[in-house]
């Protein structure tokens, strides 16, 4: 790879790590053209539990609709891997934690992206993403929420299993 791809790949993995955080900024901000912002024209959007949303207007119209049942909520990436990084196109995977607060209960949780990234005009927007939640819960039900085969346990749902692969806890 000459030097000037090597120089483009990396200012492109800064681009996506800052398309990222904004898309968590402003989903957290309530700054909603911010977020549209973010998004390809025909981006797919699931989410565990909760199905898909194909297209901005969609996927914008499924975003507010959660976002109206949340109180005030923080989104912090913790990485960003690439899978793969090509001029136009990428894939990746976000690790992230979240605390919010939705029913009356502050929650804590962690979720995976799997995600797919285009340039368009020369602005990475995300194209895919998969939200795979690996734990959720009532701050108040980590300790045993955490290290259950059910560690996903929104507020007037029945308990799930993450969608993520991991040990159970009786293995460990």
């Amino acid at each position: 790879m000459d030097v000037n791809r090597r120089l483009q790949s990396l200012e492109d993995r800064f681009a996506l790590q800052d398309l990222i955080t904004r898309y968590f900024v402003c989903a957290d901000n309530d700054d909603y053209p911010g977020l549209e912002a973010t998004l390809a024209p025909d981006v797919i959007f699931s989410a565990s539990g909760f199905g898909d949303a194909v297209g901005r207007e969609a996927v914008m119209e499924f975003l507010i609709s959660s976002r109206k049942q949340m109180g005030l909520t923080v989104h912090t990436p913790n990485y960003l891997l690439m899978d793969e990084l090509a001029e136009d196109r990428a894939k990746g995977q976000v690790g992230a934690h979240l605390e919010l607060s939705r029913s009356g209960k502050a929650l804590f949780g962690a979720v995976r992206y799997i995600d797919e990234y285009i340039k368009l005009d020369n602005e990475w927007k995300i194209r895919a993403r998969s939200m795979l939640i690996i734990h959720i819960s009532p701050w108040e039900d980590v300790g045993s929420s955490f290290t259950s085969d059910l560690t996903v346990r929104w507020p007037g749902y029945a308990p799930l299993p993450s969608e993520l692969p991991k040990r159970k806890a009786k293995d460990l």
